[in-house]
């Protein structure tokens, strides 16, 4: 079956772009030109993932997140944010929304399907579909769920990507640009940054147990050992 993709733009020439581009790659093309009707078709259809720009009619794309994220039914679909806007505070608070990619427009659309296929992987990567314990969190690597305490926690798809490449390392540490590599992300400063936002939210999500997620300064992130780590 071939994977969903919704995607959300009110300019008509990216949406036959991105039509075009996407079809080709076998995947089901969905458009919808502004807020209301992304979250419809988004809750009806439950496309494998939405492509949502941030410059929308009637509700911006921040807000059309910020409840696709607050509905149980559609957030846990990765959502990848395209804009024209460059500023590094759009892509941060896209981010803190749960968006799990940023790209800007113009894009290559080699680029852009490379990034939909790097975060529809998730956990890909890693073939091992057991449930991997780390001291209070627990990883269920084939449903792509995280538990703390036994609670569940909601991760992004890169959070959850950067969370099981941390817990996978065993106490060593990681390089913000291997963890970049692993999200399918840009590297260069901004992707750094772009990492420490989700390591930020991350330990958020582990809530007491936080601080088992490590700064290695000037290098990157490793999760602390525990006697019950892999």
């Amino acid at each position: 079956m071939k994977q969903k993709i919704l995607a959300v733009d009110d300019e008509v020439d990216i949406l036959n772009l991105l039509r075009y581009n996407l079809v080709n790659e076998g995947f089901a093309f969905i458009p919808a030109e502004d807020g209301p009707e992304a979250l419809e078709l988004a809750s009806r259809l439950r496309p494998d993932m939405i492509l949502l720009d941030l410059m929308l009619p009637n509700m911006e794309g921040n807000e059309v997140l910020r409840r696709l994220k607050a509905d149980p039914d559609t957030r846990r679909i990765p959502v990848i944010m395209l804009t024209a806007r460059g500023e590094e505070i759009d892509r941060v608070i896209g981010l803190e929304l749960g968006a799990d990619d940023y790209i800007v427009k113009p894009f290559s659309p080699r680029e852009l399907v490379l990034r939909i296929k790097a975060v529809l992987r998730k956990g890909g990567s890693f073939e091992d579909t057991k449930v991997i314990k780390a001291g209070p969190v627990s990883i269920d690597t084939e449903r792509f769920r995280v538990f703390v305490d036994g609670k569940e926690a909601e991760l992004t798809a890169a959070e959850f990507r950067i969370l099981l490449s941390l817990v996978r390392s065993k106490g060593r540490p990681l390089g913000r640009e291997t963890l970049l590599r692993r999200i399918g992300a840009d590297e260069g400063s901004s992707g750094e940054r772009t990492i420490d936002t989700h390591v930020r939210r991350i330990r958020e999500k582990l809530g007491p147990h936080g601080d088992l997620v490590e700064t290695i300064r000037g290098y990157g992130y490793r999760f602390r050992d525990t006697e019950d780590a892999l």
